[in-house]
């Protein structure tokens, strides 16, 4: 069995959600004693393939050709339906971006093959593997197994899974780079890439925080988000909060982590006064620490927190402050 990653790049830089997925296909492949490799998709991505090559992968496939240049979903599709004949994988997965979601349809009906999107875990069971998707805003998990002759086919939600749990080549030497260059005429193309479209620059970009204070309803009201703010200053944190505190509007909707805002994986998350809905978890389970503080000991977001206390925010956050700001 083989596995397959994926990997998105944009101009040259890698979106951060294909190491999540690069790790995913690691940790399939030990778990089922079967091979990972990677692809990345392009025109002159020698530089990309060679970041790949340093990884613990069986191979690198680099897929060149000049009307891979811009994404189009034509082209993507018809460039991987030639590498997965070429290099016969079992199972292939995706991040869930944007990008993905456009072509991978497109490229799972070329073969006659379904795909399984947005996929927040897995585990392998008689040898088999399950995948867990989420449905009704997480609400439910189901379980999916693949039917049917490979290759399969899965997305992957940012977060899932670790980027920092790539493992590299512990041995000298690299993996062996292959480019693979797919037969696409211009004629194939029906799609006519414009300018990109780009997002209105938000104020902050909770992806990239290391650490993250986060508040919700047990705050009670906006004249309280100045104590949390402070608590986040004195950590070096940005401040972020469950969907109450923004659809209430106090705090800006950049600010929501969940199923319906950003979601982050920082080093340490702090939730305050936040129950722990699925739809919050969803956002923040990438964590590598959580610490939880909530008066209620039955509180969900328990099961998840590294380390949790049971109390009064508005008696524990100052007695925190104080503390972090006698250790600095």
């Amino acid at each position: 069995m083989s596995i397959l990653a994926v990997m998105e790049q944009r101009g040259g830089a890698w979106n951060r959600m294909s190491f999540e997925t690069l790790a995913a296909a690691q940790q399939l492949a030990n778990e089922l004693n079967a091979t990972a490799s990677a692809a990345v998709i392009g025109d002159g991505v020698d530089g990309l393939a060679a970041d790949l090559a340093a990884k613990q992968l069986r191979r690198v496939y680099a897929v060149e050709n000049a009307l891979l240049k811009d994404y189009t979903p034509d082209a993507y599709s018809i460039a991987l339906r030639q590498l997965i004949e070429h290099a016969r994988p079992s199972v292939v997965i995706f991040p869930h971006s944007y990008q993905v979601r456009d072509f991978l349809p497109k490229l799972a009906a070329s073969l006659g093959k379904v795909a399984v999107s947005d996929v927040v875990s897995h585990r392998v069971q008689g040898g088999e593997i399950v995948l867990v998707r989420q449905l009704f805003q997480g609400k439910i998990n189901a379980d999916v197994r693949f039917a049917g002759d490979a290759p399969h086919f899965a997305s992957l939600q940012a977060g899932a899974y670790r980027a920092d749990h790539v493992a590299n080549h512990v041995a000298e030497g690299s993996a062996p780079v292959e480019k693979f260059t797919p037969q696409i005429q211009a004629a194939d193309i029906r799609t006519r890439p414009l300018e990109l479209f780009r997002e209105s620059q938000r104020a902050v970009d909770l992806s990239a925080a290391g650490i993250i204070v986060s508040v919700g309803r047990g705050i009670k009201e906006a004249d309280n988000i100045p104590l949390v703010q402070k608590l986040a200053d004195a950590l070096g944190a940005e401040l972020a909060a469950s969907r109450p505190i923004c659809d209430a509007g106090w705090l800006p909707m950049e600010r929501q982590v969940g199923s319906s805002g950003q979601t982050v994986a920082p080093k340490m998350y702090m939730a305050i006064g936040i129950s722990g809905a699925i739809q919050h978890l969803v956002g923040m389970k990438g964590s590598r620490t959580v610490v939880a503080i909530n008066k209620d000991p039955n509180a969900p977001i328990f099961e998840v927190a590294d380390y949790g206390i049971v109390g009064d925010l508005f008696q524990i956050v100052p007695e925190l402050i104080e503390a972090v700001n006698k250790a600095k």
